[in-house]
């Protein structure tokens, strides 16, 4: 690659795009490449521009991110794809972004040109999930049930608006569950990458707050493939997630409530690009939790984290972690 890596932003007035471009503000090793407001759907215009890129975000709905892939000249063999729509991530060409589940994750990020970045609760569900089934604590068949809650910045500049009007509506003052036909469009990720026989059950709320997520899955021990306890699940976290900087496992003794004063807040990690999980419960119930930015490692930093592998940076590099 050029001395300062070539980057474009399709879609970069959305969120996740706005969140990335930010991110890019105090970086002296890349050069974004702008497209004209009036161009922005410019088909033509977006075709230079990411055949020129080094590196090229898509902060698009589906149909837009599947449209701006096949704008890749035949012959371009030099710009790498990072896609945080839905339309990628179950396919086998592309890169799961999220290095941390195991060291083929990471080589293929590093190795690939075309990457999906996660789904925010997607990626809480699979941080928990897949060292469940890879270590064989759970069966691929267990009945797996999953509840997260999460601000209102996850769902778009329309219900941004919604949540911050001076005429809000009453009902947005409170939790909502929502995606009640159990057809999130998160649930087909979550089955393939975490290598469930099925979808999960899944329970999405959204809140009247803007930034932050926890995501929770229950498990009755007796259920299980293996006999584990809090502590024991606790260290098998610990174990498989050694060494990464970006996902922390709480120490042994938070398994007791009193140790969180009784709550688990969801907003805990907003402005952070690392997760946290947290294994609490009894020897015939445990409740384990990820809390994360939606925003960051969610999204936006889940991106720039890709983009850090592709380029043989320090992972973090441009990224917040917390201490």
């Amino acid at each position: 690659m050029a001395d300062k890596c070539k980057i474009f932003i399709d879609g970069g007035e959305g969120t996740t795009g706005l969140r990335i471009m930010e991110r890019f503000e105090k970086r002296d090793d890349v050069k974004l490449l702008h497209i004209e407001s009036e161009l922005r759907k410019d088909a033509n215009r977006r075709r230079e521009l990411i055949n020129e890129s080094d590196i090229t975000f898509l902060c698009l709905p589906d149909a837009a991110a599947i449209e701006a892939v096949s704008l890749v000249d035949a012959d371009n063999d030099h710009t790498v794809i990072i896609d945080a729509s839905t339309a990628h991530r179950t396919l086998p060409e592309w890169a799961y972004g999220l290095p941390e589940l195991d060291k083929n994750f990471r080589d293929k990020i590093k190795n690939g040109k075309r990457i999906a970045v996660p789904g925010c609760y997607a990626s809480g569900f699979n941080m928990i999930a897949y060292p469940l089934i890879s270590h064989g604590i759970a069966d691929a068949d267990y009945p797996m049930y999953v509840t997260a809650l999460s601000g209102y910045s996850g769902a778009g500049k329309k219900a941004i608006a919604l949540y911050e009007a001076d005429d809000k509506a009453n009902d947005l003052y409170a939790p909502r569950e929502y995606a009640l036909s159990q057809m999130h469009k998160h649930l087909k990720e979550m089955k393939a990458v975490s290598g469930l026989a099925r979808e999960p059950l899944f329970t999405p709320v959204v809140d009247d707050y803007y930034c932050g997520m926890i995501v929770s899955m229950p498990l009755y021990t007796h259920l299980l493939a293996k006999n584990v306890t809090p502590e024991r699940l606790r260290d098998l976290y610990a174990s498989h997630y050694e060494g990464e900087q970006f996902i922390k496992v709480r120490a042994s003794g938070y398994e007791r409530e009193e140790a969180l004063n009784g709550f688990l807040s969801a907003n805990a990690f907003d402005g952070r690009d690392d997760v946290e999980i947290i294994v609490t419960g009894n020897e015939d119930r445990i409740l384990v939790s990820a809390r994360f930015d939606n925003l960051g490692k969610g999204a936006s930093g889940a991106a720039i984290q890709c983009m850090n592998i592709k380029l043989g940076l320090p992972e973090e590099t441009g990224l917040k972690l917390g201490l």
